[in-house]
């Protein structure tokens, strides 16, 4: 099975840098990382071509104008670069711990679509890691008590590791909260949705449309929740003006048995 990992991002090296950090130490490189940048200046493009020369995979940089939040259409782009079977999204600001790609690959199951959480982190703990690159990829569970008891992490339950089994599979339909900075699927189920729909404008909800695009299909909802989280770095809100739009668009996808995006993937094929 070949694995893809697809990075969004967005003019923030020093956020990327702790992410790729992060999947430089992955106890697997059996993996490619394909990094979707929406956008971003030569700082991004500089930092992206120094790691793919240091890396023991294959690190590729995806680009297009900057025309505002367009993360699905640089999503779609990245995936349509890559023969992997198995993709794995997820962003430029959540860093990976150790076993991350390992136990996405080990939950991987035909018709299913696996979705993980995140442990979020404080603006202050946040600038701290940034300015001082702390390996965050390599803390231990003592180091994240820590954390979480100076109030830098707002969680630990998603830091417990358990293993594969029919819980994971408890809700099936389940939409709700799953995103698309720990979204995992198979590059077939991906296509037959195309992909993401381009045609959300601005941030919000082209994930959640992805995910319901999906279960009109047929693939089922899968958890990763104490398996496999990403750590999120602190930012500010992105622009929501055009979210109740969005909002819109998806309640007709859900009132529908729609599946296929009407901007998707099929124009980068």
């Amino acid at each position: 099975m070949k694995v893809a990992v697809v990075v969004t991002t967005y003019n923030r090296p020093d956020a990327l840098a702790l992410v790729l950090d992060g999947y430089l130490a992955q106890s697997t490189h059996d993996f490619e990382l394909i990094v979707a940048d929406d956008g971003s200046t030569d700082d991004t493009r500089r930092l992206i071509a120094d790691y793919a020369t240091a890396s023991p995979f294959r690190i590729s940089h995806i680009w297009h104008e900057d025309r505002g939040f367009r993360a699905a259409a640089i999503r779609n782009r990245a995936v349509a670069t890559t023969d992997a079977d198995y993709i794995i999204f997820t962003d430029g600001d959540c860093v990976p711990g150790r076993d991350f790609v390992a136990r996405h690959r080990a939950l991987a199951e035909r018709g299913w679509f696996v979705a993980g959480n995140r442990v979020l982190l404080s603006r202050a703990f946040t600038q701290r890691a940034l300015a001082a690159r702390l390996p965050l990829h390599a803390w231990t569970p003592w180091q994240w008590l820590a954390a979480w008891l100076r109030r830098d992490a707002n969680r630990l339950l998603p830091l417990l590791a358990l293993p594969d089994g029919n819980f994971r599979k408890r809700r099936p339909l389940r939409w709700e909260g799953v995103k698309t900075c720990n979204l995992a699927l198979w590059r077939k189920d991906f296509e037959r949705v195309n992909g993401f729909d381009e045609s959300y404008s601005g941030w919000g909800l082209e994930d959640s449309d992805l995910v319901v695009r999906l279960l009109h299909a047929g693939v089922r909802h899968k958890s990763a929740r104490c398996a496999a989280p990403l750590f999120h770095l602190w930012h500010p809100e992105n622009d929501r003006g055009k979210l109740a739009e969005n909002q819109r668009r998806l309640e007709r996808v859900l009132a529908s048995d729609h599946v296929t995006a009407q901007l998707g993937l099929n124009q980068y094929r």
